[in-house]
């Protein structure tokens, strides 16, 4: 006999006990499995009463996730493309961009580690830097704390301090 397929608020509840999810994905997700007498809408209402579907949580937990390897503008691009407005995204811009210095340079650290020593390495890993989303003065501070590291480890190893 074969299994009963899920209702659409089981597999929402699923999906939401795996992870957060926001609105507009778990509305795309359920969509594909929904038939003409199910009313999604209502399925999502419903969840977002009960306190299972959240957006502010899903921004909470999409931030935690992304803030040790992205800069600010990729994080806030992709809570935006997952439909979240500026209510549900509210500080986590400021906060965001109150860590990014440092979380540049934790993420420079672990990728080069060494200061570039020519422009094209200097090159590499600005286009690097960007493409993880980092703000343009964030990678100018964190180039410049490396060469300044690079400097100074320079002046130990040759005996002069």
């Amino acid at each position: 006999m074969p299994r009963p397929k899920p209702s659409l608020k089981a597999r929402a509840l699923s999906y939401l006990a795996a992870r957060e999810h926001s609105r507009q994905e778990l509305e795309r997700k359920l969509a594909r499995h929904a038939e003409e007498e199910d009313d999604l809408e209502a399925v999502l209402d419903w969840l977002q009463a009960q306190k299972f579907l959240s957006e502010t949580r899903f921004a909470e937990s999409l931030v935690n996730r992304r803030a040790a390897r992205f800069g600010t503008s990729r994080i806030l691009s992709e809570l935006h493309s997952h439909g979240l407005d500026e209510g549900a995204i509210g500080g986590w811009k400021e906060e965001l961009q109150s860590s990014e210095l440092e979380r540049a340079w934790e993420v420079w650290r672990r990728k080069f580690g060494v200061a570039a020593e020519d422009a094209a390495g200097l090159a590499k890993q600005m286009r690097f830097l960007q493409q993880r989303g980092f703000s343009h003065s964030a990678i100018q501070a964190t180039l410049r704390r490396a060469k300044q590291l690079a400097s100074e480890q320079g002046d130990d190893e040759s005996g002069v301090s």
